[in-house]
Formats: C-alpha cells, sequence, structure tokens
C-alpha cells in the first residue's frame, strides 16, 4: 500500500459520503430512532437484585450491533456501485492498488462508524439513562472496531454479488446468525455444543462479548482485549480476502 494514496482515497470517500444526505441519515438518525424503540421496550421489565436492567443490557449489545448492520449494508451496496458505474475499472488504471481502495474503505467507514457510535451513546448515556461499569469511551471503540468489520464484510460479501438486491441478499447469510448466535438472546454456554461451535467463529460474538465486559467490569480485563484483537484481526482477515477477490466489473 502506498501511504498517500492510501489517505487520499479516505478523503475521497469521505467526500462523497458527506454529500449524500440519504446515508448520512441513515448513519446518524437511525440508530437512535432505534434506541428510542428499545427504551421504550424494555423501560417497564423487572430486573432482579444486583441484576442490570433488560435496557442496560440489551441497549448495550445494540450499541455496538448498529454500526455493523448498517456499515455492512452501506458498504456493500457502495462497493458494488463503483463496480457497475466503471468507476472501479478507470480507479484500477491508476496506481491506485486494490489494497489502497480496500483499506481506504475500511479507514472512511470505520470513521464514519465511529461518529455513529459517539452519537448514538451520546443517546444512550445521557438521554436514556444506560448504566455500564466501564467508560462510554470503550464502548465506543468497540462500536468503531464493529463498524471496520462490518466494512471488511460488506467489502468481501460484494465481490461475489451482480446487483445491489444480491448484495442485500446477504444480509440474512452474514448478519442474522451472529445476531442469534452471539449470547444476546441465549446465554452461549446454555446452547447446544454444535450451535457454541458455530458461535465460536463469529467475530460479532466477541465483540458482544467485549461490550458486555465493559458493562460489567470498571477497567478494562484481559478477556476485553483478546476479544478487541480477534475482531480487529478478522477484520483485516476480511479485508485482505475482498483485496483477493475483488472484481473491476460486475458482469
Amino acid at each position: 500500500m502506498n501511504v498517500r494514496i492510501l489517505f487520499a482515497t479516505v478523503g475521497r470517500i469521505l467526500r462523497q459520503l458527506r454529500h449524500d444526505r440519504r446515508t448520512v441519515a441513515l448513519l446518524v438518525i437511525v440508530p437512535s430512532a432505534l434506541l428510542t424503540l428499545v427504551y421504550y421496550m424494555y423501560v417497564d421489565q423487572p430486573a432482579g437484585p444486583g441484576a442490570p436492567s433488560a435496557f442496560d443490557r440489551i441497549a448495550l449489545v445494540m450499541l455496538g450491533f448498529f454500526p455493523f448492520i448498517i456499515m455492512f449494508l452501506v458498504t456493500s451496496i457502495a462497493m458494488l456501485r463503483e463496480r457497475t458505474t466503471g468507476t472501479l475499472e478507470r480507479l484500477l488504471t491508476t496506481p491506485l492498488g486494490k489494497a489502497d481502495l480496500l483499506f481506504g474503505y475500511g479507514i472512511a467507514f470505520g470513521l464514519a462508524g465511529a461518529v455513529q457510535a459517539t452519537i448514538a451513546s451520546a443517546v444512550a448515556y445521557w438521554v436514556f439513562d444506560l448504566h455500564t461499569a466501564g467508560s462510554i469511551g470503550l464502548v465506543i471503540m468497540i462500536a468503531a472496531l464493529n463498524a471496520v468489520l462490518a466494512v471488511a464484510l460488506g467489502l468481501l460479501c460484494s465481490a461475489f454479488a451482480r446487483t445491489e438486491f444480491q448484495a442485500v441478499q446477504f444480509m440474512p447469510v452474514v448478519v442474522a446468525p451472529q445476531l442469534l448466535l452471539c449470547g444476546l438472546f441465549v446465554p452461549r454456554d446454555q446452547m447446544s455444543g454444535w450451535l457454541q461451535a458455530i458461535s465460536d467463529v463469529l467475530p460479532l460474538t466477541y465483540a458482544v462479548e467485549a461490550l458486555q465486559e465493559v458493562g460489567a467490569h470498571a477497567e478494562p480485563t484481559a478477556t476485553m482485549w483478546r476479544d478487541v484483537v480477534v475482531v480487529a484481526a478478522a477484520a483485516v482477515l476480511a479485508l485482505v480476502l475482498a483485496a483477493a477477490t475483488l472484481r473491476r466489473r460486475s458482469s
């Protein structure tokens, strides 16, 4: 990768994103609106003695999941448009390499995910009074890392799609199983052995566990840092695989 080209690519993507008002609204407004729904769904649910409230437990995980699902959708469609419009083919005739392009996407949308996570976390903590033992900064860091992971997976999946509809079809395949098996609905140690085995190889599992560690402990734990490393490694691996499978055109 060329550092100058990489950051020029990041700037180009951020400028395009800034002028796409619908996408900006999706990134900024939708997570806060969904958090509002979650709050009113769980605000009156009773909690056991010493246990976090249902809202605290669910909303903390949602702060990591919203960047994941939104960035996956936005990125997979954005890269597909680059291919179908011929933009990608033109870009790759310049000194821009595949790694420069894909890691540029990862950085640009990771920054957008950090902004999204900051706004959603501010709403959760200061409007809906979310309580966690750990700091809001750790929550934002993990949520931003989730955004990078989603970008990487979205770029990888977009290589196998020819239309925007096909790109969207990857969501139930890639996103839904990770949500169901991450431990949000059923504790992982209560799952069947084969479900636990699947859960163990899904990166969102480790992001959720990292957030739960922040919720339960005032200081960062070794488990949290291990999970952060796993998610980061999964994101890098997905970006490398995306670079290896990227096609210039959808044909």
